[in-house]
């Protein structure tokens, strides 16, 4: 009998070597798991529980299923391939290497975005590559990265070394039995391993289970940034790879209804002639509302680090309370700033759909006679700038090679190793371009010091020392800042200076310290600032919401633009208060700004619905606000018409 037993249970060998093999793996990416929760702990300490936290693992393990069912799909085929002369050492070692190599792999995706989760806020997807195509500096900030966090390469390494000695080798041990029992125990082994890798990789065993996505992660979280626990990597990737990211719901079949309440074209009616002022457009590289003292005078003895930003506020700037950016990268401003589109699911400019005809501020001021360019100091074709100012019509476009062809520049030696020249010397070279223009001009930068790795030109390394070693960013808003500074005091001895309209936002938010700025809706808090020497535009600071998309919109109407143009923002000038709103998407969900509150919605229902003065995001008033469902079908309304002009090249009036 104990003979017959063990004869039995080695027949069962190869699959239990693989569910052994397999289970291996999920160690891994719990141990990924635990590394992103201690690396990024602050953006989760102050609500977390022990038993959410437990059901967001729980969550996990679906996640990690899918992935590690993907990825060693290959590894399982070549074990479990019911042919008899495979089964030697020379084989079997081979399939050990793939394993573990395959494993190793997948962890140090996992553990790469461990780091880079704090400046997405979301799990990196497929659109990586094309975002970063151009940039030829990687290899370094990458480097520094991993110098900063040795201690992951600690943690690869020792589980690396652990997969290697605690593998199984998935054959009949110690067994005597001919070629034919040998191919039918594999044959199936690989059977009945097939129905649950299939059921593991999909998210379900029922009929009706759609293939999990990135989004499913909502049904574990309380906040979206929490989809970051839930998710790995690996999983992003794999399920963003070739997918159509942009389905149009059928909300409104009643399209005059959908109009009524969101209408992107916009047919303006203006009061006055067109007035031929100058447009400058600074977006500032994660220049966040947090950082600047104006906007967070209710913390005491905070002073922020941008006192020329500051300055320019309190003496004659238009700015607005709640001012929120559309997306988390640069590529989600771009659009948004410039042409009034947000940022839903994935940026447009990285989808199939990037060859849409779109328009944009440019376009629409080449009409009136406008010379326009747009200024980045990197390298052309850095983060796709160069083909977005082409495609909005820009006329012409400047970055690192047209600075150092200029012979009223110091060239290269402006460079700051990394991603190109740095902002003082560039916004100098800027104001130039300018007064070589023919007026009325409009001009786009996008400046580039305040990026990571956060590295202050060596002049002024001893002014702009790092405070906080937790917060490396502080010294090159400073730097930045100054460099706005020194780049109107130079604008302001040109004789276009007074007939300029200056905008100041930025593109997203990067690290933060105060909790107001760790929430859902924290994590999109920029400034809108518009700028207008001669006063006629107003000053102060506004108790309104105001987005990204609305600086397009805002600066036509300023002008008295007169000719239909496309938009999902609304006119700050004269649209009420009440009226105004802001959207943004992150991890599944929408967020929709209005009425004094933030509502979010998941695409099928609203989740929460939280005060704009719980600064914090603690009190969930779901179902027990009245504005709640004129709030989801305004929201509705501005997600179909996105998605149906995205899918349809609608993008233009």
């Amino acid at each position: 009998m104990i003979q017959f037993n063990k004869k039995y249970l080695g027949f069962l060998w190869p699959l239990g070597a693989v569910v052994c093999n397999l289970l291996l793996a999920y160690v891994v990416y719990f141990a990924a798991r635990v590394a992103f929760l201690v690396e990024n702990w602050q953006l989760y300490a102050e609500n977390m529980t022990t038993s959410h936290l437990l059901e967001l693992f729980r969550g996990g393990i679906m996640f990690d299923t899918s992935a590690i069912l993907y990825t060693n799909a290959l590894w399982v085929v070549m074990v479990l391939l019911p042919y008899h002369k495979k089964d030697n050492e020379r084989y079997h070692r081979v399939c050990r290497w793939v394993f573990v190599v395959i494993n190793i792999l997948t962890l140090t995706i996992n553990l790469c975005d461990v780091v880079y989760f704090r400046y997405s806020m979301r799990r990196t997807t497929t659109t990586i590559f094309q975002e970063f195509s151009n940039e030829n500096n990687l290899g370094g900030i990458f480097l520094t990265e991993a110098l900063n966090h040795w201690y992951f390469f600690l943690l690869a390494g020792f589980l690396g070394w652990a997969i290697w000695k605690l593998y199984r080798v998935p054959r009949l041990i110690g067994l005597k039995v001919n070629w034919v029992v040998y191919d039918v125990v594999f044959f199936l082994s690989l059977l009945a391993y097939t129905p649950f890798c299939v059921a593991g990789m999909r998210g379900g065993w029922t009929r009706d289970i759609r293939p999990i996505t990135v989004s499913n992660a909502n049904n574990y979280c309380d906040r979206p940034t929490e989809t970051g626990i839930v998710l790995n990597t690996p999983f992003a990737l794999i399920r963003t790879i070739g997918k159509n990211i942009f389905e149009v719901p059928a909300y409104f079949s009643d399209k005059a209804e959908m109009e009524r309440l969101f209408n992107p074209v916009i047919h303006p009616k203006p009061t006055h002639e067109f007035r031929k002022k100058n447009v400058v457009v600074i977006i500032i590289e994660s220049f966040a509302r947090e950082y600047i003292g104006a906007f967070n005078k209710h913390i005491p003895g905070y002073k922020g680090y941008t006192p020329f930003a500051d300055s320019l506020i309190a003496n004659g700037a238009l700015t607005y309370k709640y001012s929120y950016c559309n997306g988390r990268k640069s590529i989600d401003g771009m659009p948004s700033i410039l042409s009034s589109i947000p940022m839903f699911v994935e940026p447009f400019f990285l989808s199939p759909y990037s060859i849409n005809h779109v328009s944009g501020l440019a376009d629409c001021l080449n009409g009136k006679g406008y010379e326009t360019a747009f200024f980045h100091g990197a390298e052309r074709g850095s983060m796709g700038f160069m083909a977005f100012a082409r495609a909005t019509k820009f006329q012409q476009y400047y970055g690192r090679e047209d600075f150092v062809a200029d012979p009223r520049t110091r060239g290269d030696a402006d460079f700051d190793g990394w991603w190109g020249i740095s902002d003082e010397p560039f916004m100098q070279y800027m104001c130039q371009k300018m007064t070589d223009m023919k007026e009325p001009f409009m001009t786009a930068l996008f400046t580039l010091s305040s990026h990571h790795p956060f590295r202050v030109p060596d002049a002024y390394k001893d002014k702009f020392k790092e405070e906080d070693p937790n917060m490396p960013i502080y010294p090159v808003i400073r730097y930045t800042d100054m460099a706005l500074q020194h780049f109107f005091a130079s604008a302001r001895k040109q004789s276009w200076y007074e007939n300029t309209l200056f905008v100041i936002t930025s593109d997203h938010t990067n690290m933060i310290r105060l909790p107001e700025y760790e929430t859902d809706l924290g994590g999109f808090c920029v400034p809108v600032i518009f700028y207008d020497p001669s006063g006629e535009m107003g000053s102060g600071m506004v108790d309104a919401i105001a987005q990204q998309t609305d600086i397009m919109p805002t600066i036509l109407e300023y002008l008295g633009y007169d000719q239909p143009y496309f938009s999902f923002g609304v006119d700050l000038l004269n649209t009420p208060a009440e009226e105004t709103w802001a959207v943004n998407y992150m991890n599944g969900i929408y967020q929709y700004v209005k009425y004094g509150y933030v509502l979010q919605f998941d695409g099928q229902k609203t989740r929460a619905v939280y005060s704009l003065d719980d600064k914090l995001m603690k009190k969930n008033l779901l179902g027990k606000v009245s504005q709640q469902s004129q709030m989801e079908q305004e929201l509705k309304a501005i997600i179909q018409q996105y998605m149906e002009r995205m899918t349809e090249d609608r993008l233009t009036p």
